[in-house]
């Protein structure tokens, strides 16, 4: 094979790039990772969660016992999973726990991704790789035969036996190099998320959880003003990560922002309790992709893996929301891949083909396999988003409220509320998402 300046070039250092960059260095790579962002982890806005069996794994299979679990950069363990109807002046929460939450490979935690890039990038130098910072990569380089064999960054030009491409949702070069489609509006959303400093201690007792523990809580309905969207909350060390997801779609249509949707969502009385006396010391906003497996794009080419967001791996489900994982277990399929076709001397799509045979025997497509159906059964839901909290809301007061006339019947006070809109409609709306699911 020709000599090139670096085995593998990785743009993006975050879950994926990070991640494939730690292993192709683990197994005698020369690596060079280029960011667009200032440091690792400056432009990615996700106050979210990771679900931690995938980093497990890549660690179990490449640390050697060098990286102790407790030493990782987490927030809190997740142990309470929270979901709440909300409508325009009232939420009904389903709050669970349970030790599985806890147990190893099913564990998950919440991450501030500004930190946590950070470790993932020194955890990929101290493997072996370098890490440029600030840099924005232009285009990718192709042959005469359109294999990609590097990157163009200003003025400079860098080769490399393989690029893997992880530079985020808003992946240019995917579109632009590689001819990845555009996202439709449908599959694509806004997200907006603002940080609120609070005592740790306050934390745990707004949530009931233990000392390093914490809750995970998805909101729908009136958090979007009943469109397509939801509320996530994530509890950190001594902060809340509060935010929205709305797809561009519905936004265009709607009457309002996402900024003054996210202001009505604060002043909430479900969510204003929460961060009462908080100050908040963060916002920002990012493209989130929504539209599942048949939004992925082809992500195995002639001298080029597709990783991460940039490959769409995102699965919203309404009641879980997951990127992390698929990101890093993409960015660790691809760096074998990669490691594989460099030593056999193909580099091609072919000789790269083991990318995708791994992908799709794990669980990132083949999960996004079995929910495909479900982003376009929530975008047609719109029920789910403007009746169904509703509906709820009318059901919880006839269970709860006490005015002192004679009582009657639960099922008597409860059927009306369901008929008004419809039962055989509502029987097929959950029936159709339940299959979707």
């Amino acid at each position: 094979m020709e000599e090139r300046d670096f085995d593998i070039i990785v743009i993006g250092c975050g879950c994926a790039g990070a991640i494939a960059a730690y292993v192709a260095a683990k197994k005698g790579k020369s690596v060079l990772v280029v960011e667009r962002g200032d440091f690792a982890g400056a432009k990615n806005m996700t106050g979210g969660r990771l679900y931690a069996h995938s980093l497990r794994s890549v660690l179990d299979a490449y640390s050697d016992g060098e990286i102790d679990w407790g030493s990782i950069p987490f927030e809190r363990k997740i142990t309470h999973e929270r979901i709440a109807f909300m409508d325009i002046a009232s939420a009904m929460t389903v709050d669970f726990t349970s030790e599985e939450l806890g147990r190893e490979y099913c564990d998950s935690y919440s991450v501030l991704r500004g930190t946590f890039d950070q470790w993932l990038a020194k955890t990929a130098e101290e493997a072996g790789c370098e890490v440029i910072c600030g840099i924005a990569v232009e285009a990718l380089l192709r042959d005469d035969s359109g294999c990609v064999y590097g990157i163009r960054a200003g003025e400079d030009e860098i080769t490399a036996q393989v690029v893997i491409l992880s530079e985020g949702a808003n992946s240019l070069l995917t579109e632009r190099c590689l001819g990845a489609p555009r996202p439709k509006p449908s599959q694509m959303a806004v997200g907006i998320k603002e940080v609120f400093e609070l005592p740790a201690s306050t934390i745990e007792d707004r949530f009931l959880c233990a000392p390093d523990e914490g809750a995970a809580m998805l909101v729908v309905g009136d958090c979007t003003h009943g469109y397509t969207g939801g509320g996530f909350l994530y509890t950190n060390k001594d902060s809340i990560s509060l935010g929205l997801v709305a797809t561009i779609e519905h936004l265009q249509e709607a009457d309002t922002t996402i900024y003054q949707m996210m202001d009505d969502f604060k002043k909430h009385p479900a969510v204003a309790p929460i961060i009462r006396d908080a100050a908040m010391v963060e916002h920002s906003g990012h493209m989130v992709s929504e539209g599942g497996y048949d939004m992925v794009p082809e992500y195995v080419h002639d001298g080029c893996l597709v990783a991460g967001d940039a490959a769409m791996l995102c699965m919203n489900l309404g009641y879980q929301v997951r990127g992390m994982d698929l990101a890093i277990s993409s960015g660790r399929f691809a760096a074998e891949a990669a490691c594989a076709a460099i030593d056999a001397g193909d580099v091609s799509a072919s000789g790269l083909a083991a990318y995708r045979t791994a992908m799709e025997e794990s669980f990132v497509i083949q999960d996004l396999k079995t929910y495909r159906r479900w982003p376009q059964t929530m975008d047609k839901w719109t029920r789910m988003f403007t009746e169904y909290p509703t509906m709820v809301r009318e059901a919880m007061n006839a269970v709860f409220v006490v005015d002192g006339e004679p009582g009657i019947p639960l099922r008597k006070r409860l059927w009306p509320i369901a008929k008004k809109r419809g039962v055989f409609k509502l029987i097929k709306e959950v029936g159709g998402a339940l299959r979707a699911l």
